[in-house]
């Protein structure tokens, strides 16, 4: 079944963010790392309710017929509670270095006695688009309790800049590890429906949080699944200037995952200020006034005197003076005077 959604175009911002992402700033996001689940009503936070973990890395893509490709295979595990109910979720996706999502699946269990529920999504692009598979499983596995499925198609046009779940996963790196949030970030993306719908990115800014006993500044993010409902699903992330999560929860859940482990800190790095404005490259051929700078002190350079001091000497006094904010008779200047009574250090 191929669907009729209308999928929202992608951004120019977000088009040329991705066009930018290099090997060598991928490189830097391939780690693993574990975080707590903790609740969000515990004080000291240290009593873990369960585990998160992710972990990034090179990794084949094989498909029937197809050559192997070199994509990178992320993963994502977490284990808690839900109203006192043990839950657990999987993330598999193959993502090329461009953030296209190859293959993605991903797994929800509910453990609730004697009816668990199991619920997976599996995605897979192809040629003439990306097929979504979704299952769910009611109860134990039985002829009377089989599995539901449901499948359906998009288009490739629909897909451009499309960024799934493992994906954005990676794409929080890059942007932790860059300290800033293009305005304007936004990506279509399919929510834990098959839907289609949009995701934005935005900076919330450096803050201070705790890790363990310990204190750090953290760069916080917040990413918006925007779905055709009208509902959204809002998570906010911080990291560290490495790139590594320090806390990650979901607006109005009652748990969040917490960085425990301090010793993290010691090679996190520090941020560094942005600039207001972009570095501009220093053309001095193209600029008229440094040209004529550089074409005067020039015939020093060639002429290669005997007396080098006397030369300049006399060579700089037939020259004009630069004209700086202190090159007027009435300007004060930068530098220090030397006091009335100080000598010479040759005595004279």
């Amino acid at each position: 079944m191929e669907t009729g959604q209308e999928i929202p175009a992608l951004t120019d911002t977000a088009a040329e963010f991705l066009s930018l992402i290099g090997l060598k700033e991928l490189e830097h996001c391939l780690f693993a790392e574990t975080l707590a689940v903790v609740g969000t009503g515990d004080p000291p936070r240290d009593k873990a309710e369960g585990q998160w973990w992710m972990a990034a890395q090179w990794a084949p893509y094989r498909r029937e017929g197809e050559p192997v490709r070199n994509c990178i295979l992320v993963q994502a595990r977490f284990r808690g509670w839900q109203d006192g109910v043990p839950r657990s979720s999987t993330l598999k996706a193959f993502v090329t270095p461009q953030l296209e999502t190859l293959e993605q699946e991903e797994q929800e269990c509910l453990e609730l006695r004697p009816h668990p529920t199991e619920k997976s999504t599996h995605m897979v692009s192809h040629q003439h688009g990306m097929t979504v598979t979704k299952t769910l499983q009611e109860g134990e596995v039985s002829p009377q309790a089989e599995p539901q499925c449901q499948s359906f198609s998009y288009r490739q046009a629909e897909l451009r800049g499309l960024l799934l779940e493992g994906a954005s996963l990676l794409l929080l790196r890059v942007l932790a590890r860059r300290h800033t949030v293009p305005p304007g970030l936004i990506f279509p993306a399919i929510d834990t429906e098959g839907h289609l719908c949009t995701s934005s990115y935005s900076a919330l800014g450096i803050q201070r949080q705790a890790v363990g006993s310990a204190e750090t500044e953290v760069f916080v993010m917040e990413r918006a699944m925007h779905t055709s409902t009208g509902v959204s699903t809002v998570r906010q992330s911080s990291f560290l200037p490495n790139g590594h999560l320090v806390q990650m929860t979901q607006v109005g859940s009652p748990t969040l995952m917490l960085l425990q482990d301090e010793s993290i800190l010691s090679k996190s790095g520090g941020f560094e200020p942005q600039l207001p404005f972009p570095k501009e490259p220093l053309n001095w051929e193209e600029d008229i006034q440094l040209c004529s700078w550089f074409l005067d002190r020039k015939a020093l350079l060639l002429q290669q005197p005997h007396d080098p001091i006397s030369f300049a000497a006399e060579f700089f006094t037939h020259q004009r003076p630069m004209d700086t904010p202190f090159a007027s008779s009435g300007s004060a200047s930068p530098l220090p005077s030397s006091p009335p009574d100080h000598r010479p250090a040759n005595g004279e």
